[in-house]
């Protein structure tokens, strides 16, 4: 068999370095994660394979539980389940559980507890950046619905934070494809971006079956600016251009996020721009594809806008799609317990 090495930053990594230290046999570390992925046993008091020594060492080192974070709450709607987590003192995150009727299960997770981005529209942003997520942070989130018997069908990297700003996200990359944990195709996962180009390049080099989306939100450079500061450092034009050649070297489609804001983006001739800018690209664009995301109003974002205009957003859909672009308008989940894309954190800045 061949022997399991983890990393070092995880817990498992620790666990398997603790358990070397003392001399334990290499098979303990397999027979603690198939206890947790497996048996989805998240105490070791309840790992009764191990030797009754052993548990009580691991409980003296590394806590009663496998899980690092702390459920603070809970809020449900008929398809979606948000759960506000403590990852450390004051530290806070949230992560959306999404139910699909044909049985998929979906889990938007954070990857920083705040954001220091400050997109105008972005609940998340407002209030700043409060530490990047570590990898057992970000994997827990999704560890925590394992163990109370979910199936992990799809995981997006579109909760709290800018995934591709935080190092740590690629090794919870390493832990949710390691098939000795939680043994998840490439494919199943989604990253979104703002456009870090050095991160987007190593996605292509390392993880290019990953799936990645792009927060596109003008085809206007000055515009988005605007609205997402970031497009002064990383411009959309050569945000663009690092996309082509992931397309080139992955062959692998990207999605193009665009959050439809009431008179600032949704005009026909902002459809129009998206367009121009789709078809001059790799491939005539073909393996671009637009999802168009209504915008919902939150308190808790830096700049307020109406709802979005439903004969608007149609209209729009219907400039893409007749150019051949690849469209879908999203649906949104979760919009009665503000955990709707966008809406991450939510009220719950105010309410301290």
């Amino acid at each position: 068999m061949k022997e399991m090495n983890f990393n070092n930053k995880t817990k498992y990594g620790k666990i398997q370095e603790f358990l070397r230290s003392n001399n334990e046999p290499d098979y303990r570390i397999k027979q603690i994660t198939n206890a947790i992925f497996k048996q989805r046993i998240s105490r070791f008091e309840d790992m009764k394979v191990l030797p009754k020594l052993l548990r009580e060492d691991l409980i003296n080192n590394f806590g009663e539980t496998v899980l690092n974070i702390k459920l603070l709450a809970e809020q449900n709607s008929e398809q979606v389940t948000k759960v506000l987590f403590e990852v450390s003192k004051n530290k806070r995150v949230e992560t959306v559980n999404m139910k699909y009727k044909a049985g998929w299960e979906s889990f938007c997770i954070s990857s920083q507890c705040g954001c220091n981005f400050g997109c105008k529209f972005c609940a998340t942003g407002n209030i700043g950046l409060k530490k990047n997520l570590t990898v057992d942070e970000i994997t827990d989130q999704v560890l925590y619905f394992h163990l109370l018997g979910h199936q992990i069908d799809s995981i997006s990297f579109m909760g709290m934070g800018e995934a591709l700003a935080n190092r740590q996200v690629f090794d919870a990359l390493d832990s949710f494809t390691d098939p000795n944990l939680f043994a998840l195709s490439p494919r199943r996962l989604s990253i979104s971006t703002i456009g870090i180009i050095p991160s987007i390049k190593k996605i292509t080099q390392e993880y290019p079956q990953v799936n990645l989306t792009f927060s596109l939100h003008s085809p206007y450079s000055e515009e988005r600016s605007k609205l997402m500061p970031i497009n002064d450092r990383y411009p959309i034009d050569e945000v663009m251009n690092i996309l082509d050649e992931h397309i080139r070297l992955t062959s692998r489609k990207v999605y193009i996020a665009y959050i439809m804001l009431p008179g600032v983006n949704d005009s026909l001739e902002h459809a129009n721009e998206v367009v121009s800018l789709l078809k001059s690209r790799y491939k005539s664009g073909k393996l671009y594809h637009v999802n168009l995301i209504r915008y919902n109003p939150t308190i808790s974002a830096p700049e307020m806008y109406g709802e979005a205009n439903e004969g608007q957003v149609e209209a729009f859909y219907k400039v893409l799609k007749s150019a051949g672009i690849h469209v879908t308008i999203r649906s949104q989940f979760g919009i009665d317990i503000d955990a709707a894309c966008g809406q991450l954190y939510g009220n719950y800045q105010n309410s301290q």
